[in-house]
């Protein structure tokens, strides 16, 4: 994956860039390898800043409506301080931790529509430049895997997936986003049950998996939402009977979560423009305890491959969609994303 661009800053017969990724998806918590490869132009420059950042398309909710906006997630400083010469070649070579909450963009191998993307920034004569935009694919976690698979060998299927500005109170979200993946309800839940939604925030030693319920109402009363946390260490993951695992979080999901008016009293959104708001409120239970699950099981799970998780012809179609409309963005189509990323 390559993007070459004249810098504009020395205008005609400037230096140029290339930013060149490892082949093949990285892991939340992994290492993102590459080069930056600078080719000198018609005179020296004196190069000040070499920077890497990672951006992600986000969903983000204000009063007013619901809009797309651009946010910068990593920075990673490459080089910089030194002069670039006339027709000089220079290889700058880059290791960046990428965080441990990235968002996952594919599932063995499906994408999801996540859109993700590296840029490079580089300051020389006084001013910035910001190259064109690489497209950062990034694989699921063992954990992740391990309970999407679960969900589709309990008959559960792919419905969409987006990223949502904001912060779960009560976990230990550090990005200012999360991911959020709809699934749909296999029959024998149909009647209880619009959609699951999970959300993954992992760490070095585990992972947070949030869920979130859009349960149907009854003859008494509308659907409503409810909510539960429980937390996986990575070291337990060979070693649970995921089907059974998950099929118990959604059993306490649907009998015994308390139910909310609206987001606001777990979910805090932020306009990335300004006026949002943070919401710190810990989930409950009906019973006002802190869900912390500690998971802890017997067997071994096995992971079914693509077809574990049911990806039907709708949710192909969503990827589809956000897949197209990135592909200006990752073209240069950059109209709004320097007033978004603040």
């Amino acid at each position: 994956m390559v993007f070459k661009r004249l810098l504009g800053a020395l205008g005609a017969g400037g230096p140029s860039v290339d930013t060149v990724l490892a082949e093949g998806p990285v892991l939340p918590g992994g290492t993102l390898t590459g080069e930056v490869r600078l080719g000198g132009g018609e005179a020296r420059a004196r190069v000040e800043d070499i920077t890497l950042e990672l951006l992600a398309r986000v969903e983000a909710e204000s009063e007013e409506d619901e809009h797309e906006g651009v946010v910068v997630f990593e920075r990673h400083h490459v080089g910089g301080d030194f002069t670039l010469e006339a027709g000089e070649e220079r290889v700058l070579p880059f290791a960046l931790a990428v965080p441990w909450e990235t968002p996952t963009t594919e599932l063995y191998g499906q994408s999801l529509g996540i859109v993700l993307g590296v840029r490079t920034e580089v300051a020389l004569g006084g001013a910035r430049d910001k190259g064109d935009l690489d497209p950062l694919v990034v694989s699921a976690l063992p954990v992740q895997e391990a309970v999407l698979d679960a969900f589709g060998r309990l008959g559960w299927g792919f419905r969409s997936a987006d990223l949502e500005l904001g912060r779960i109170g009560g976990t230990g979200q550090r990005l200012p986003f999360y991911q959020e993946i709809e699934l749909t309800p296999p029959p024998a839940l149909a009647h209880a049950v619009n959609e699951v939604e999970v959300t993954f925030l992992a760490s070095a030693t585990g992972a947070e998996v949030v869920l979130e319920a859009d349960k149907r109402g009854g003859l008494l009363g509308g659907g409503h939402d409810a909510l539960t946390r429980f937390t996986v260490a990575h070291a337990d993951v060979p070693a649970l009977d995921w089907a059974s695992e998950v099929d118990g979080w959604i059993t306490h999901l649907l009998e015994h979560s308390s139910a909310y008016g609206d987001h606001g009293s777990y979910y805090s959104h932020a306009d990335p423009y300004g006026g949002g708001h943070t919401d710190h409120h810990d989930h409950t239970d009906h019973h006002g305890h802190t869900d912390h699950h500690e998971s802890r099981g017997a067997g071994r799970a096995v992971l079914a491959g693509a077809a574990g998780l049911a990806v039907g012809a709708a949710g192909g179609l969503v990827a589809a969609e956000v897949i197209d409309e990135a592909g200006d963005w990752f073209e240069g189509d950059e109209g709004s994303e320097d007033g978004d990323e603040e």
